[in-house]
């Protein structure tokens, strides 16, 4: 579901590089699960099992369902699921900007989700 790759060690320095990661979400039952409507500009739980910090700056590209177009994101870790066993996917929360990219991101999510917003299905997140 996720192919991340890193610069740096993922703490957030003067001057250092956010990371890279790219998620291709397939289907919409993987996209309702990992969406975080409840943040003010959205969000989107993103597998892996890199270390990260709250607060992080991450540049997300992100693919939805059937659509090849990619949809950059700079956004920041604002939740952390760590892989410490259990049934939780280890990863991190992506909070979207307020700004155009992070706007795009959660209309095009939100226009594949559909009707599946209002459900009550767990999520990744919730």
């Amino acid at each position: 579901m996720s192919d991340d790759t890193k610069a740096g060690n993922g703490q957030a320095a003067a001057g250092a590089r956010p990371s890279v990661l790219s998620l291709s979400i397939k289907e919409k039952a993987a996209l309702y699960a990992a969406y975080m409507p409840y943040l003010k500009n959205g969000g989107i739980f993103v597998p892996t099992t890199r270390q990260y910090q709250l607060g992080d700056d991450v540049y997300l590209i992100l693919t939805l369902l059937d659509d090849p177009t990619r949809i950059p994101v700079a956004g920041k870790v604002v939740w952390m699921s760590p892989a410490a066993g259990g049934n939780k996917t280890p990863g991190i929360g992506v909070h979207f900007p307020a700004d155009e990219s992070g706007q795009n991101a959660r209309k095009r999510i939100e226009d594949a989700l559909g009707a599946a917003l209002k459900s009550a299905r767990p999520t990744h997140t919730l």
